[in-house]
């Protein structure tokens, strides 16, 4: 992590919709569009290391992440450090290995939405702690049909699905968009 301290936020929120949560991502492209996603929605977005490339100012700027600035990001040096400073109250896993499909969850605003990385998830220990902590029921699945070429969703469109489907849901049960959604885009 180098010189990142275990927090770093470029926009800080007060209550976002979600907190997306990527467990040490291993492609900055996935990253990247997951930050967008995360300004979009209103989320706040974690990401947990190791990663797999560098995060820092200068190769924002050179990939041409010019809108990172907008992104309340926050950085952990560990599973554990995010534990420790986050205390997630909900938290929802998103994985190949569950069979509750992602519809049935009862979001919330504030949850904390957990993909693992793009080659293998999160760690059976992530898994056995979600379980215990949260219940089994919060381990939670993308249906697909069963063809191994078609083994799991792009890291980003996985993430993009699981806000969105919260979305709907929050806006369905409270009969109107969160106020952040409420203005013209400028």
């Amino acid at each position: 992590m180098g010189a990142v301290a275990s927090s770093l936020m470029s926009t800080a929120m007060q209550d976002p919709l979600f907190n997306i949560v990527l467990w040490c991502p291993q492609i900055p492209q996935n990253t990247g569009n997951i930050g967008r996603t995360a300004v979009a929605t209103d989320c706040r977005l974690h990401v947990i290391y190791p990663i797999a490339f560098d995060m820092s100012e200068q190769a924002r700027r050179r990939a041409g992440l010019d809108y990172w600035q907008h992104i309340d990001c926050r950085e952990h040096a560990s599973w554990e450090s995010y534990l420790a400073s986050e205390q997630p109250r909900r938290l929802w896993l998103f994985t190949t290995k569950a069979s509750r499909p992602h519809w049935d969850a009862d979001f919330q605003q504030g949850d904390h939405l957990l993909f693992g990385q793009e080659q293998g998830g999160v760690s059976p220990q992530i898994h056995e702690w979600v379980a215990a902590t949260f219940g089994i029921d919060h381990r939670i699945t993308f249906p697909m049909v069963a063809v191994q070429s078609a083994r799991s969703l792009n890291l980003a469109t996985a993430v993009a699905c699981g806000v969105y489907e919260g979305l709907r849901q929050i806006t369905q049960a409270t009969g109107s968009m969160p106020p952040a959604y409420h203005g013209e885009v400028v």
